[in-house]
């Protein structure tokens, strides 16, 4: 067990990147890094985890943003959910006094599970918990010949233990970024570099010819399809936007009136629907065309939206629930990247 450890901390010592959120033991940094990188490669993260920092320097100045300052900073990394939590979280540690110093209570953050707090308690306070993200549970699955879905109650706790039985004492930090280092750039899902691994000789995997076959995983995850057709409502100089505010995806993000049906809708099927009547009673408008379609693929669901362009000579007055905009201020607010990639091919 020591030789991998010491086989491990070599190697990262020789190939570890030199990302920021490793250049310090603040814990409200390395939270910020932590929950952008879920979900988030670190060539996307990296960029967004600077700005964040740039904006938001302070757990204090998080807490005391606005949500819609917060949700602007995320537009384009997805799974919005991660910063309306950090900012609930923000608020409960700026009430609380001090940020949270344990295991045992930064896992109490809203939306912070036990890879999270295990990754911040060890890289902040140096606590000896073994932080198992999906490269760990790679990493030792094949190493140590795991035949148990990683996906699965008894293969989590089967890596953990092991993860949690190979921490060297007093280098949970270094360890726990070792671990996963390696398994994002040398132990990777689909080309392994086994040839030049240090611990190769060590890996079962390797011996057994297994390597493309661990981990196991059992559950696959179900992808629904919605169509999603947008009302680009506009005049001159002025747009038609409202707030997403129920508990579904992009909630907190703003979008054009939207209709949402089970299947495509062409125009004419449109024309008759309810949220079309909503406009049309209120505002004369000049119908343009499908401006674009798009396919947005989220890690759950598959959206078919299409852009419907409806042109009118003057935007005075809206339905209750929706916001006219002046053109020029629409960088003010957060948008899904569905929309975002939409308005940028507008200005080509």
């Amino acid at each position: 067990m020591d030789d991998i450890c010491t086989r491990l901390f070599n190697w990262y010592e020789h190939n570890k990147r030199d990302l920021p959120w490793r250049h310090t033991n603040n814990p409200y940094h390395i939270w910020i890094s932590e929950v952008i990188l879920q979900q988030t490669r670190v060539a996307q993260g990296y960029d967004y985890y600077v700005n964040f920092i740039r904006n938001f320097p302070t757990v204090e100045t998080l807490a005391n943003a606005h949500e819609d300052e917060v949700l602007r900073c995320w537009q384009g990394l997805g799974y919005y959910s991660r910063a309306r939590n950090l900012h609930a979280a923000a608020k409960h540690i700026v009430a609380r006094g001090l940020f949270p110093n344990t295991y045992d209570e930064i896992i109490k953050l809203k939306g912070v599970g036990e890879y999270t707090a295990a990754a911040i308690a060890s890289f902040a306070f140096n606590e000896p918990k073994a932080a198992v993200d999906g490269n760990v549970c790679r990493v030792w699955s094949r190493i140590f010949g795991i035949n148990e879905p990683i996906d699965s109650n008894l293969g989590k706790r089967t890596i953990q233990e092991i993860a949690q039985t190979l921490l060297p004492t007093g280098k949970a930090a270094l360890y726990n970024q070792a671990v996963m280092e390696f398994g994002a750039l040398q132990c990777t899902p689909h080309a392994p570099n086994c040839l030049t691994c240090p611990l190769a000789e060590k890996c079962k995997a390797l011996a057994e010819n297994r390597v493309h076959e661990l981990p196991i995983k059992t559950h696959k995850t179900k992808v629904s399809e919605r169509f999603f057709t947008y009302l680009y409502i506009h005049d001159n100089s002025s747009l038609v936007i409202r707030k997403r505010t129920s508990n579904d995806i992009w909630k907190g993000l703003y979008e054009f009136p939207l209709i949402e049906s089970s299947t495509p809708k062409d125009w004419e099927q449109l024309s008759s629907s309810t949220e079309l009547g909503k406009w049309t009673a209120l505002i004369p408008y000049t119908y343009k065309g499908v401006a674009t379609r798009a396919i947005h693929i989220l890690s759950h669901q598959k959206i078919s939206a299409s852009f419907i362009e409806l042109e009118v000579g003057k935007l005075s007055t809206c339905p209750k629930g929706y916001t006219i905009i002046p053109t020029e201020q629409i960088a003010d607010y957060a948008f899904p990247k569905l929309i975002v990639n939409f308005l940028e091919n507008q200005k080509k």
